[in-house]
This record gives structure tokens, sequence and C-alpha cells, in this order.
């Protein structure tokens, strides 16, 4: 797919969230930008319970956010870690940038000397580890890098992770975004805590501005809420990669829900390209999602189409994101390139703390 044709400009990214930007309001104080096909329609994000119907499932993350950047020195360079995706063996994908002096970061920390890595351990201070780059963290921990390897990145071993984002880690941001924001700023109404300490390095921000007030609405109006879990690593959309595996989790209740609705009148809608990602990948060629967990490469495009997912809510995604492939796959191209022309015609806000975007069959 070649970028919609438009170009979005800066002072649409959304600084701060709606209920720091305009005081007074919830976060459902969002706008939600409607399509319906190549139909567009405008409304406040509150008004969803009227959009939706009764027999409706919106399928959800139930992901935490962590606390996923960590301050540190690899020599006398000032790098900021980002831990992005825990491995069944305790061992974390991570990634390293240059902060940019305002509490963000900005491109890989290659400038720094810094390579990208694999493998290597986090522990008290001394521990050992292979040979390579080492990273000072704060508690007496250490990241020992190996030589360099693909763009995504790096690997990390150590138990101490959990502990280590707990006592030092602050959410990953960006620097279109004004300043660092509580954890909780970050977790959404459906987010719960695991117990192994696993989460998203970023927020599934789709499900952001859901209020528990909103929720219950939508439950009072009939509709259904199937809950699933895919932890999100770091988001790759400087350099346009495709995403790469992340856990996932599609429990019986929530697939049996799923089927049921598919076979009634009700309509399935994702909250979140993660959402898709995970009830896709446990989908069989008929359409039937069954019970799964464990990791998924999946990358949802036109060609592949999807089996399950009949309308997706979503934020505004960059034009060259990999994101925008899945949301053609569920709406067609027509669809996307005149919602986002009415996207930037309306100045609604992009990325995590912007608006929405909801594509209805």
């Amino acid at each position: 797919m070649s970028s919609p044709a438009v170009r979005v400009p800066e002072e649409l990214s959304a600084p701060l969230p709606v209920e720091q930007r305009e005081p007074g309001l919830d976060r459902d104080g969002v706008r939600l930008l409607v399509s319906r096909g190549t139909e567009v329609s405008h409304h406040a994000f509150a008004e969803l319970p009227g959009l939706l119907r009764a027999g409706d499932l919106l399928v959800v993350n139930t992901s935490a956010t962590l606390a996923a950047a960590v301050d540190g020195r690899a020599g006398h360079a000032r790098v900021v870690v980002h831990f992005s995706t825990r491995g069944d063996d305790g061992r974390w994908a991570v990634e390293l940038r240059d902060p940019d002096g305002r509490g963000t970061t900005r491109a890989r920390a290659d400038a720094a000397g810094v390579p990208r890595a694999r493998a290597g351990e986090v522990g008290g201070r001394g521990c050992g580890g292979p040979a390579g780059t080492r990273v000072r963290l704060p508690g007496g921990a250490r990241l020992v890098l190996e030589e360099p390897v693909s763009a995504h990145g790096e690997r990390v071993s150590g138990a101490r992770v959990s502990e280590l984002l707990r006592e030092h880690g602050r959410p990953i941001r960006y620097s279109y975004t004004e300043r660092d924001q509580p954890l909780s700023v970050y977790q959404t109404v459906f987010a719960l805590a695991s117990g192994d300490g696993t989460g998203s390095a970023e927020m599934p921000s789709a499900a952001r501005p859901f209020t528990a007030r909103l929720v219950a609405e939508l439950v009072s109006r009939g509709v259904q809420f199937a809950p699933v879990t895919l932890h999100t690593g770091v988001a790759s959309a400087e350099s346009h990669e495709p995403p790469y595996p992340e856990r996932f989790a599609v429990p019986e209740a929530s697939a049996r829900l799923i089927n049921a609705v598919r076979a009634g009148d009700g309509r399935v809608v994702a909250v979140g390209t993660t959402a898709v990602r995970a009830v896709e990948s446990a989908a069989g060629d008929d359409g039937v999602v069954g019970a799964r967990a464990g990791w998924t490469d999946l990358v949802v495009t036109p060609e592949r189409g999807v089996r399950v997912v009949e309308g997706l809510l979503t934020g505004l995604h960059e034009p060259e994101a990999s994101h925008l492939l899945m949301l053609e796959a569920v709406a067609g191209r027509a669809a996307i390139d005149r919602g986002y022309e009415a996207a930037v015609r309306g100045r609604y806000l992009w990325h995590e703390f912007g608006d929405v975007h909801l594509l209805l069959p």
C-alpha cells in the first residue's frame, strides 16, 4: 500500500492527553471520526454507544503498559534503554536511544557509539556476562551487550528487570509530547497487571478514550466485550519496519463469544490494531476463533485479508506506518484515503493522546 495522499502537519500531533489540554473533559472527550466505506462523519468519542448497536462485540486488549524507559550510561555516553519484549526464557529485547535533552528520545543510539546488540544480562553490581558494551543502569545493575545485530534490536536477560522498571522506569515517550506523564496516564481502563512482569512497552492507545462510565453505558445498550491480550513492543515508525513477534492470548470464553457474535447479527469490532493481530492469530482459515496463546508474527495485509474482524477502532497512524496495511485489509483503500483526508482537513490530532477513527462495515 502506498501512503495516503495526505501530509500530516506537525501541529496535529497531540502533545498532552485531552483531559490536560482541555480541563473539565475526561478521556472520552477526544474526537471520533467514523468511516462507513467512503462516507465520513464527525463525532465526540462519548457518542460511541449511539454508533454501535445491541449485539455488537468490542474486542479489547487487557495488556498493561510498563514503565519501560530507563536512563543509563555506556562509557561516557548517556543513553535511554527501552525494554521492549520479554522472551519465554526471561531475556528481554531492548532498544537503545539517544536523549534529546528534554527527557524524550530521538534516533537510535548508533551516533553515540553504542551498538545495537543481542544477548547479555541484567544483574547486580559486578555481574558477569559476554564481552561487549556495558550499559550502567540505576541501582547497580549492568546491561551487557554483544556485537551489533538487526535494526530491531537487542536482547537482555536477568530477573531484575521488573524490579528495575518499577523503581527507576518511566513510560516511553517521544518528542511530539510536551512532558513526562505518570504511568497511570498510559493505562487503559481494560489493563490488567500480569504476575510475571510482562506488559506492553507502549500503550495499546486505541482503548485510552474509554472510561468506566462509557463502558457501563455500552453494556447497558447491549454491546458486549471480549478481552484478549497482546503485549506490544516498541514502535518502529521511524524505520517503518513491520511488527515483530509479540506475545498474545485469546482465552476460551472470548473465543466462544466472538464465534457466537459472528454466527448472529452482531459485528466484531476490534479496539486497536493489537486486538486485530491477536484475534486474527487465533483464527483458522474458516474464521473460527480458538483459544490460543503464544507468539504471533502475523502481519495483516490486504492480500492476507481479515477472517474475523469486521470493524476497527484505532488511532490515527502516520501515512508510512505498516499499521495502515491492516486498516486497508479491514476497510479498503478508498475508505482509508477518504478518512485521512477528512482527518487532516478537520484538524484531528494524531498519536497516542490524539483522536480516534472508527471503521465500520
